[in-house]
């Protein structure tokens, strides 16, 4: 087994994908992440948000929110506990870093992609620091979300070397 420390003072390379879904594109998002990023020599997790807290986040990781969005601009059923988790108890996050994949219609377009735009606010007022920008997917455009999350994590990756190298 081979050591993904780059060096002796240096991050993991970890990366724990959070899942926010409800009909399943999130997760389909994250499987071909998950895929890509084992391949760069990255240790990757994904995790569905149902009944995670706030503890779920370790200083030594890098995160990135894969969610939909649904309703009025809301976050799906199964983020919705750890989205108020976070909003009440406001942990001190300022040493955290995260990406964000946001899966919306612009057909909604006064609340198109607010899930992952709601994480966003809520990490970014907790002191956390976001790598790269938001990807946001328009399900209207025709293309497959995980197709243009592929193209899109080969640039947040070389961000997170550049994370990892520094810590």
């Amino acid at each position: 087994m081979f050591s993904l420390w780059s060096g002796k003072n240096q991050m993991k390379k970890q990366i724990k994908i959070l899942i926010g879904t409800m009909t399943g594109n999130a997760q389909l998002v994250a499987q071909e992440l998950e895929l890509r990023f084992d391949g760069e020599g990255v240790a990757v997790e994904t995790v569905d948000m149902d009944g995670l807290t706030p503890e779920i986040f370790e200083m030594d990781c890098i995160y990135l929110i894969c969610t939909s969005t649904y309703g009025q601009g809301d976050v799906p059923d199964n983020a919705r506990s750890f989205v108020e988790a976070l909003d009440s108890s406001r942990p001190d996050l300022k040493n955290l870093r995260y990406g964000v994949i946001a899966l919306g219609d612009r057909t909604y377009a006064e609340t198109y992609c607010f899930g992952g735009k709601r994480f966003d606010e809520l990490l970014n007022s907790c002191g956390a620091g976001r790598i790269g920008d938001i990807l946001m997917h328009d399900a209207s455009s025709g293309t497959m979300p995980e197709e243009e999350a592929a193209d899109w994590s080969q640039e947040w990756l070389g961000l997170c070397e550049s994370v990892w190298s520094h810590k």
